[in-house]
């Protein structure tokens, strides 16, 4: 559990800097980290107290992409 505070800590100030991870737009980056992330949300203890971590899935989830991807492959469920 240390080395995950560690990395999220990490990624938190990461996303300090700007609204994605490159930078002002979506990029491959962001789409690669989005799973970490979400499974971080699910199983790792990221939550409210990460404010730039959760508000980058809040972006995520929001694209339309997401959506269309859920509707294709159906939900995911990230066990506990």
């Amino acid at each position: 559990q240390p080395q995950i505070a560690l990395h999220l800590d990490f990624i938190e100030s990461e996303l300090g800097k700007h609204e994605w991870f490159a930078g002002g737009e979506l990029t491959a980056a962001d789409v690669a980290m989005s799973f970490p992330l979400e499974v971080a949300a699910g199983r790792a203890g990221l939550d409210r107290r990460r404010p730039k971590c959760m508000a980058f899935l809040d972006r995520v989830r929001a694209r339309p992409a997401y959506a269309a991807a859920l509707a294709k492959g159906g939900p995911f469920e990230v066990l506990k």
